[in-house]
């Protein structure tokens, strides 16, 4: 995030008829504009927060103020987890009223926005609350399992058609709650995806190429691994 060496923007999501981004962080919205086709945040429909880290919500309030054009059209939904707005709150009180509504994420719920649902996973183990997600793309099942330190019973939830995994240490790094390559074998073990996309990845698996990793998971396990990249489309 700091060095910008890959964007910090989140995921723009195009289904059942809806926009959706998860996790807007820094440069979100200057890369909305940049994208080729451009992303309009005024046609947002939605904005997910998996939680309140400044590298997943450092744009949460510009993409809510451009979602509801400066406030001016109180539209579309905001998910986050309850503490990005109580203590040390990441979403602006003077913004809150924008949107047509606020609503709070809890563990192994499920969501809608219109057509387009979603389900929450179980609480991770990260030091502010935070929740993967699973949402249903054409007929398959897509998962994102955001930031969060193994634990056993995590791939319950993440068994999926693409399983996309926030990989942020190439090696274990004791005491911090970010996955690494180790845990991402493990996981794929248990789920078994089809596609498996790596992201947000740390300076030791930038140093480490994500895309040679991504190539030596794809060869062991014999699926699709691809390492993201800035501006990446992909279509269930």
């Amino acid at each position: 995030m700091i060095k910008q060496l890959r964007a910090s923007g989140g995921i723009w999501i195009c289904a059942c008829g809806k926009n959706i981004i998860v996790d807007p962080g820094p440069g979100s919205i200057v890369r909305c504009a940049a994208s080729r086709p451009k992303l309009d945040p005024s046609q947002l429909d939605a904005i997910i927060l998996t939680h309140k880290h400044l590298d997943h919500s450092g744009d949460i309030n510009v993409m809510i103020e451009a979602m509801t054009e400066g406030g001016f059209k109180r539209r579309g939904v905001v998910f986050a987890p309850a503490d990005a707005l109580e203590d040390d709150p990441v979403i602006l009180q003077y913004i809150r009223h924008f949107p047509e509504a606020i609503i709070l994420l809890e563990a192994d719920k499920e969501y809608a926005v219109g057509d387009f649902v979603f389900a929450t996973s179980m609480r991770h183990i990260h030091p502010v609350e935070t929740y993967g997600l699973k949402f249903n793309i054409k007929g398959k099942v897509v998962s994102l399992l955001t930031d969060t330190k193994y634990f056993p019973g995590l791939e319950q939830f993440y068994k999926s058609d693409i399983l996309i995994i926030c990989v942020v240490f190439s090696q274990p790094r004791l005491g911090v709650d970010h996955l690494c390559l180790a845990d991402v074998e493990k996981i794929i073990d248990d789920t078994r995806p089809a596609k498996v996309i790596l992201t947000h990845f740390g300076m030791t698996m930038l140093q480490a190429k994500p895309h040679i990793q991504a190539e030596q998971l794809a060869q062991h396990y014999g699926i699709e691994v691809l390492a993201a990249y800035d501006g990446m489309l992909v279509e269930s």
